[in-house]
């Protein structure tokens, strides 16, 4: 008995579903294993995968949007895998690298990171059933976040090499790194979301030269270039926010004479 053409559609149609729901079980996966590997005191391997993580976040909502797969319940699934593996995945590998040694502290800031990604997330979906200008986030996004924090463990993999100042200097750092992260994910400024690059269009062979030097800084020093990119990601929120107040108070100033 031949099926007929619209139930084909129909069981394809539901089927694409599971397209997008496989890309988000495959970030909490690697949220999960990054805790197991973390456990074990492997952070250099555990950050990769936060990297890999967020690359799969990023495109499990795009596949969606464009198999036309989008759904109330792949939002909400996408924001509970996003609290494993960009809020608590995190949080327990800083945990584990050294935070750990200063008792009660150590998992305060750790907690009020992960609180604080819950928070972004929640507001997150608000934001996305209302309308918003697509071109940027309010509010530094999960995934940057836990790459920062996983760059800093890709730069610092291995605690047990440093001398006690220097320990003691980068897990302050660290715990500080956490605390500005978690107040940037809930503050109001502004980051890109480069959903306006089309890189469909032409572009200048001069653009080229950038490119090639970005990824022969990667392949050179993965560590630092990670560190880099996360900490200009990072200041690209307050820094813009700066620059705009300026040129407006500046406006203002020429109106006024």
């Amino acid at each position: 008995m031949k099926r007929s053409g619209k139930t084909v559609r129909k069981r394809l149609r539901q089927g694409t579903y599971l397209l997008p729901a496989a890309f988000t079980i495959g970030n909490m996966l690697m949220g999960f294993y990054a805790v197991v590997l973390g456990l074990g005191h492997r952070f250099e391997p555990a950050a990769l995968l936060i990297f890999g993580a967020a690359v799969l976040d990023a495109l499990d909502g795009r596949i969606a949007r464009l198999s036309g797969t989008e759904s109330e319940f792949g939002r909400e699934y996408d924001s509970l895998a996003d609290v494993l593996t960009f809020g608590m995945a995190p949080a327990l590998l800083v945990y584990s690298w050294g935070l750990g040694d200063w008792d009660r502290i150590g998992w305060l800031v750790p907690l009020f990171y992960l609180v604080c990604t819950a928070t972004r997330l929640a507001r997150f979906n608000v934001q996305a059933s209302a309308d918003y200008d697509s071109r940027y986030f309010v509010g530094l996004p999960a995934p940057a976040a836990a790459c920062s924090v996983a760059a800093v463990l890709f730069f610092v993999p291995d605690r047990s090499g440093l001398e006690e100042p220097w320990y003691l200097t980068v897990a302050a750092l660290l715990m500080l790194a956490l605390a500005c992260l978690g107040i940037l994910m809930v503050s109001t400024f502004r980051y890109s979301s480069f959903k306006q690059l089309d890189l469909r269009k032409r572009w200048s062979y001069r653009g080229l030269i950038p490119v090639a030097a970005v990824l022969l800084t990667a392949v050179w020093q993965p560590p630092a270039f990670f560190l880099a990119v996360g900490i200009l990601y990072t200041s690209s929120g307050p820094l813009g926010w700066l620059i705009g107040r300026l040129r407006r108070r500046g406006g203002e100033g020429e109106a006024a004479a």
